[in-house]
């Protein structure tokens, strides 16, 4: 409306506006009505009366449909309510896929029961059941993304990864592992499938799983594909692949010795094991979405093709197998308590992640170099990168590290303008220098008698075959710790974990023997993940940034000189001075500023606009690396030796 038309009808308005009552003092001071009522049964630690019967027919594979027939006991008539599970452990929040979850209809005795969805409780449907009715029968589809823009990809022309809680309802007021299901699925013909379940019948390409309870059965997703293989690894531990190729299957022994090596090397670390069995689930494949995700008796894990078949190149694949068997110890057997949740309504507090993912980011890596999996100098070099990368992030500057355990519901994994400033989980590798700190610590003060592996034995290691699970807090990590070595263990965490921090915590690498330093060359591990990776240069301890082939920043360091120029990412260097860009071209413009009067000169291209930036900076090419600074083994170095 225009200002003219805007003052023509204020003008014949007026006298009416004039003509109203003015609202009295109580009409303005009204409280606001609640409305919200929650209704919803509690949870209760009872048997279920009777066994769920679920079945899913995942053969749709060219349109990616899990198709879902569920048979549900009914306790009583009236209300039941039935939910999809919304907060998942792994994912350390509410990432259940309801918006995927469509023909939803539910069915007893052959009619048709209405239904309605829960105005707060999303994930749950709410049934009328008659009397005379001793089960409710539910169908629906989970309609699993088609491409990354819509989630993560779980159905491709040569594999599936099916997970229970995408695919199946569980009734309200119960916990979740007092829930008897026996669950079933329809695959492709000629596939094969893994899993931690054990079939008691087939028929056809159909299998049927064992009785088990609903907490277990969703903490026990199933692979299953084309092209399959599995290995044995010893101690109850079993290697199921799948891949795009059937090439990929072609596992060296020599590779397959190693895994057997870091399964080896976790039993001895731990003292225990938490498994009736465990399986390994590996996709190799580039067209499934990724993941590496825990569970107790197996773990989902995707590898890029090459994984196995060229071992040496392909670096980055490595970590998640010992990351991810770790967990079975740590965050399933031993759990935070605030993630002993009684079903998947209740929300999980994260405040212990630093123990729950530090830990095993910790003990991941350790396993690495005890099981041979990569060189020792490899994981130095890792350390030196994850270090530097702590230790230069701003976010640090405002945000203690206790914050980032709630990342996963606040941030979710969503990209992130300025990363270096917001912090995203920062208690996976945050924490792992925390728990470096601690084992050189009691290495110190025990003459290297005692380290965390002596906790590790004796807060994983005990009841040795009880794949139940044991919560702790707190106050039992610092009594564990007190009980191996005495040390003000409260103020340690409060100081790295509740505190703002400017410096990373990198005392566990100095008291280790070794010191974070930059050269002008980049390490081993930093040359071998561009190699192995999408390609790219790193020039974050310079200029603040790093880019990929094409010239593209990605995140930008907040403070950096890069920043200071108000580049950010998404910003494509097409000119370094009157040169093309190349990787080459830019480092050769960073050592020629190091005289202190020549900017490094870079033409951007921002959208549609070309700009062009001179950067002061004269502090060469930086990349750091761990340098022995000691005489003889130090505590790090014990750390990393095999058992």
């Amino acid at each position: 409306m225009s200002a003219k038309n805007r003052a023509s009808a204020l003008a014949f308005a007026l006298p009416f506006l004039i003509a109203l009552p003015a609202a009295s003092p109580a009409q303005n001071r009204l409280a606001p009505v609640p409305v919200y009522s929650d209704s919803f049964p509690v949870a209760r630690d009872l048997p279920y009366p009777g066994t769920i019967q679920l079945e899913v027919d995942a053969t749709d594979i060219a349109r990616s449909i899990f198709k879902v027939r569920e048979v549900v006991p009914v306790v009583q008539p009236g209300r039941m309510t039935l939910q999809i599970p919304k907060w998942l452990p792994g994912h350390h929040g509410p990432d259940g896929e309801i918006d995927k979850i469509a023909g939803v209809t539910f069915t007893a005795n052959g009619k048709t029961l209405p239904w309605t969805r829960d105005p707060y409780e999303l994930n749950a449907f709410h049934v009328d059941v008659p009397a005379g009715v001793a089960a409710v029968e539910a169908r629906f589809s989970f309609l699993s993304a088609i491409n990354p823009r819509q989630g993560r990809v779980v159905v491709t022309p040569e594999m599936l990864n099916l997970q229970w809680e995408a695919v199946s309802m569980y009734p309200a007021g119960y916990y979740t592992r007092r829930i008897p299901v026996v669950a079933s699925v329809i695959l492709p013909a000629g596939w094969q499938a893994a899993t931690a379940l054990r079939q008691t019948a087939t028929a056809g390409n159909r299998i049927t799983y064992g009785v088990i309870d609903y907490e277990n059965l969703v903490d026990s997703p199933i692979i299953a594909g084309r092209y399959f293989r599995k290995d044995d690894l010893g101690h109850d531990v079993t290697l199921n692949s799948i891949a795009d190729d059937p090439k990929e299957l072609k596992i060296p022994a020599a590779v397959l010795a190693k895994h057997r090596k870091m399964v080896d090397q976790a039993i001895k670390t731990f003292g225990a094991r938490h498994f009736d069995h465990f399986d390994f689930l590996n996709a190799i494949s580039d067209k499934i979405g990724g993941i590496g995700l825990e569970h107790h008796r197996s773990t989902e894990i995707s590898t890029d093709p090459g994984a196995f078949i060229d071992y040496d190149n392909k670096v980055g694949d490595r970590n998640v197998f010992p990351h991810e068997f770790v967990h079975s110890w740590d965050g399933k057997f031993r759990r935070p308590a605030g993630q002993n949740v009684p079903d998947f309504r209740t929300p999980l507090n994260n405040e212990l992640l630093f123990v729950y993912e530090g830990q095993t980011q910790f003990w991941g890596w350790v396993l690495e170099a005890r099981g041979g999996m990569s060189p020792k100098q490899h994981m130095l070099d890792v350390l030196a990168n994850y270090a530097a990368a702590q230790d230069q992030a701003r976010g640090r500057d405002w945000r203690p590290l206790l914050d980032t355990t709630n990342d996963p519901i606040i941030q979710n994994r969503r990209p992130e303008p300025w990363g270096s400033y917001q912090r995203n989980e920062n208690y996976y590798v945050e924490g792992l220098l925390i728990w470096l700190e601690a084992d050189a610590i009691i290495r110190r003060g025990t003459s290297n008698k005692r380290g965390l592996d002596e906790f590790a034995r004796a807060f994983f290691g005990i009841r040795d075959g009880d794949w139940g699970n044991l919560p702790y807090d707190r106050a039992e990590v610092i009594a564990t710790l007190n009980a191996v070595y005495p040390h003000d263990w409260a103020g340690f965490l409060r100081d790295r974990v509740d505190a703002v921090a400017p410096r990373a915590p990198l005392a566990g690498i100095t008291l280790s023997g070794y010191e974070l330093r930059y050269t002008d060359e980049p390490n081993g591990a930093t040359k071998a993940f561009a190699k192995g990776g999408p390609g790219g240069a790193d020039f974050a301890y310079s200029l603040g940034f790093g880019v990929d082939k094409e010239g593209r920043l990605g995140s930008v360091q907040w403070g950096s000189p890069a920043f200071d120029a108000s580049l950010r990412s998404g910003d494509q260097i097409i000119a370094v001075g009157e040169r093309a860009y190349s990787e080459e071209a830019m480092k050769d413009a960073i050592v020629a500023a190091k005289d202190g009067r020549t900017a490094v000169r870079l033409t951007v291209k921002r959208g549609d606009a070309v700009k062009v930036y001179a950067i002061p900076y004269s502090g060469g090419l930086r990349y750091p690396r761990l340098v022995k600074v000691g005489k003889g083994e130090g505590s790090l170095d014990l750390l990393l030796r095999p058992r």
